[in-house]
């Protein structure tokens, strides 16, 4: 065999082929477009606005502890420091949850640094405590914050659960132990006042007690009149439903910083289409926790 023969027979050099550019699916595109339409808009507001996280729950799925999963996900990339916009929507729930939650979000902004809650729609309850601990509250026609007045599920003398309000009930076992110390000899006055139980009493006292030193503190750390807005905030004579609308307007008078936006602004604009995204991304019980680059539904 020949050197010629030799040579021809040497394999080939393979030409180096360049990576292939991963991609997302077409399927999983599909799957994901309203997620990343909402995502794009949160950037598009990020452009001139600070980092924007958003929370928000269906009409049953009140606050609760659970939601850390959702704040701590969203608050993993931002910058110790950073200005922060929450836009939140909750029907209210758990204040000591509630306490977690802003804590969190207030942790990474810095006491000194700039905190704003976006009520586009509603800040019911706790949801109103969690607004309070904001350096102001962005508002417009639509939004509306609510009396704290914390719900607690207990059960009823028939062993079923039943939801109270703690104020209503504190306030109903008041007048019955005014009515009976006026007339003790009265069945009636007794039969009404032995209607309640004193556990519950006892434990709806703390309850009230716990929303009304929580409200106080975020205040007092923004440089409110805490005692007198809290008081305001917690008078069912004034607020006799737990979803009666305290609007801008009223929220101002009561001593919160608001930042009133027209239903025009071209800002307030974008805000409400993302909640509608969002909104609709959602079944009553549960909610979404999304930013930039965080999307989790629970």
């Amino acid at each position: 065999m020949n050197d010629v023969e030799d040579a021809g027979d040497d394999p080939q050099p393979i030409t180096p082929q360049p990576p292939r550019a991963i991609e997302k699916t077409p399927m999983f595109t599909a799957m994901n477009a309203a997620r990343y339409q909402r995502q794009t808009l949160i950037r598009d507001i990020e452009a001139d606005q600070p980092k924007l996280l958003c929370y928000v729950a269906g009409n049953k799925a009140p606050v609760d502890r659970i939601d850390t999963l959702g704040f701590v996900d969203m608050l993993h990339n931002i910058t110790p420091g950073d200005p922060i916009d929450l836009l939140l929507h909750t029907p209210g729930g758990d204040v000591d949850a509630a306490e977690k939650l802003i804590t969190l979000v207030r942790s990474a902004a810095g006491e000194d640094g700039q905190l704003r809650v976006i009520v586009p729609d509603y800040a019911k309850s706790a949801g109103t405590l969690m607004a309070l601990g904001a350096n102001a509250i962005v508002m417009s026609d639509s939004s509306e914050l609510g009396p704290i007045d914390p719900q607690v599920s207990s059960k009823d003398g028939n062993g079923s659960d039943m939801v109270y309000s703690v104020l209503t009930y504190l306030k109903a076992y008041d007048a019955a132990r005014r009515a009976l110390g006026e007339a003790p000899d009265d069945l009636a006055n007794r039969i009404t006042f032995e209607k309640f139980d004193p556990t519950i009493v006892r434990k709806f006292r703390s309850v009230s007690d716990r929303a009304r030193s929580f409200a106080e503190n975020l205040l007092k750390r923004r440089g409110k009149n805490f005692s007198k807005i809290a008081s305001e905030l917690m008078d069912i004579d004034k607020y006799q439903s737990h979803g009666q609308m305290i609007g801008w307007e009223a929220a101002t008078e009561i001593g919160l910083t608001v930042q009133y936006m027209s239903s025009t602004d071209y800002i307030w604009r974008k805000y409400w289409a993302l909640y509608c995204h969002l909104r609709l991304a959602i079944e009553s019980e549960q909610r979404i926790f999304e930013s930039n680059y965080v999307s989790l539904l629970l």
